[in-house]
């Protein structure tokens, strides 16, 4: 019999077992460990987000099934209607089943929309399989139309409750509470990403170092130097700490790390690792099993046919849709830029694309005739970066130039780029010639795919980012992006366009 003492409610453990796995644990903290019996429940506002997410589903399934329902069958009583009484449970179901809940998905990354896709895709399949096995007939209109307006809807409601807790986790709530563990360089790192991304849901409140000469610093990026790696899991129980974050390092892989595995079990915290791979997409990385190790392995950034001819038709579809919304907007523009300043409505310059190809980019003239030709005599010349030329304030630029350039309205002729395939509705911004003579091996990457309308940069400061912000982003998207993510970058560039921020 066995007691274990330290920080919580002591737990007695009467079995060789608990007493095997007391001398394993000693060596993680000072004498041995007790494993304080936390609440398994989820904490409040997590609950309460997994719960209200759940009802919007159903909600969604409810409305989604009465459309189509009634699209189809209007007020007549068919035997389909008790398949449209059960679909919203269905759907909730399905939605489940493929992880839209899943904790680690919630509010980050693209997991959660894809989960959704997934979901939508599972039910259309299991409706047509359900219908050849059992002869029966469902109606296609009312199928197609329920299974499209979930997955919408659902979309909807999981994108407004992103944005809330997004905007929750930048005024510092709903973070979880993070012990950082490794080298203090590798710790720093994590850190200066965890504080910059607040809405993926981190708050570090500590950090234990794997060498002594690290101790010396009482704080690592603002954040206190708890002890060495040994006072990792005392340093859990006392703060009571959620997730556990080690840095890679020699010291913490294999055995030891398998066994602060363990120790974080029994509490219910979670472990995650950081591989020392940056910029990497979670889509693109997965574990594969090799002679009893388990090997990360780094998939190829998505240049497939497949996957390709899929981004080119949704370019062409979606750019051929919006030049019909614009149509009224891009001839009322026509008319303002004549009626301000004389000269040609349109603006084509020679832009590089894809794999180096040349080819000329329009846009609304928003600038005088000779724009190109005044350029060296601007006073105070390029103010934002190196690479990219730009001025806030601007004296070339018109009246009707400022509004349209704030609105990005200039860039609406570029969708006739995206139709003719020279560009793609999102991807990295298309540079000058005189810029790719700049680029140094990494940012000749942003060239294997074509050029993009819109893109990270346009939806995470615009002209505010330096290069080097706007190259990694650029970069990022280059290698990670997929269809789903192109739909999340299009759907937040509205909101980035209102702001008008970095549009100059």
């Amino acid at each position: 019999m066995a007691e274990y003492i330290g920080a919580g409610t002591p737990a007695r453990v009467s079995s060789s077992r608990g007493t095997a796995r007391a001398r394993a644990w000693e060596r993680w903290g000072s004498g041995p460990a007790p494993f304080p019996q936390r609440d398994q429940r989820l904490p409040e506002w997590e609950s309460h987000y997994r719960r209200v997410l759940q009802i919007g589903d159903v909600v969604a399934g409810a409305v989604a099934a009465t459309a189509a329902y009634l699209a189809r069958f209007g007020l007549e009583l068919s035997p389909v209607f008790f398949v449209a009484l059960v679909a919203p449970a269905l759907w909730l179901s399905a939605l489940h089943a493929h992880g839209a809940y899943h904790l680690n998905r919630l509010g980050v990354g693209s997991d959660e929309y894809r989960a959704v896709a997934r979901a939508a895709l599972a039910t259309f399949v299991g409706v047509a399989v359900a219908s050849f096995l059992l002869h029966a007939t469902f109606a296609r209109t009312f199928v197609v139309t329920m299974i499209s307006l979930c997955f919408a809807g659902s979309l909807g409601v999981h994108w407004v409750m992103r944005t809330r807790l997004y905007r929750r986790r930048l005024a510092g709530a709903d973070l979880r509470d993070t012990l950082v563990v490794g080298r203090a360089d590798a710790c720093a790192a994590i850190i200066r990403e965890m504080n910059a991304a607040p809405a993926s849901g981190y708050r570090v409140v500590g950090v234990c170092v794997v060498s002594a000469e690290d101790l010396s610093d009482s704080e690592i990026e603002g954040v206190a130097v708890l002890g060495s790696i040994d006072a990792a899991i005392s340093s859990v129980d006392r703060l009571g700490v959620e997730v556990v974050a080690v840095a890679s390092h020699p010291d913490l892989a294999g055995q030891p790390l398998r066994r602060l595995g363990w120790a974080l079990a029994e509490r219910h915290v979670d472990l995650v690792v950081s591989p020392g791979i940056v910029e990497v997409a979670g889509p693109r990385l997965s574990l594969r099993p090799a002679a009893g190790l388990s090997l990360l392995h780094v998939e190829r950034p998505s240049d497939s046919l497949f996957r390709l001819t899929t981004k080119r038709l949704m370019d062409a579809l979606l750019a051929g849709i919006l030049v019909l919304f614009a149509l009224p907007i891009g001839l009322l523009v026509a008319l303002l830029i004549k009626l301000d300043n004389p000269g040609p409505v349109f603006f084509s310059q020679e832009r590089v694309g894809a794999h180096g190809r040349p080819f000329r980019m329009i846009k609304f003239r928003s600038m005088v005739v000779d724009a190109e030709a005044r350029k060296e005599q601007i006073e105070g010349g390029n103010e934002l970066n190196e690479v990219l030329f730009k001025k806030k304030v601007d004296p070339r630029v018109t009246r009707v130039g400022r509004v349209i350039r704030r609105l990005s309205i200039d860039e609406l002729p570029q969708l006739l780029n995206v139709i003719r395939g020279d560009m793609s509705l999102v991807g990295p911004r298309p540079p000058l010639p005189r810029e790719v003579e700049l680029y140094e091996d990494d940012a000749m990457q942003r060239l294997r795919v074509r050029p993009g309308l819109t893109g990270l940069w346009q939806i995470s400061g615009r002209s505010d980012l330096t290069w080097e912000q706007s190259l990694r982003l650029d970069l990022w998207h280059v290698d990670n992006w997929s269809p789903m993510l192109d739909l999340q970058i299009l759907a937040r560039t509205g909101r980035a366009v209102l702001r008008g921020a970095g549009a100059y």
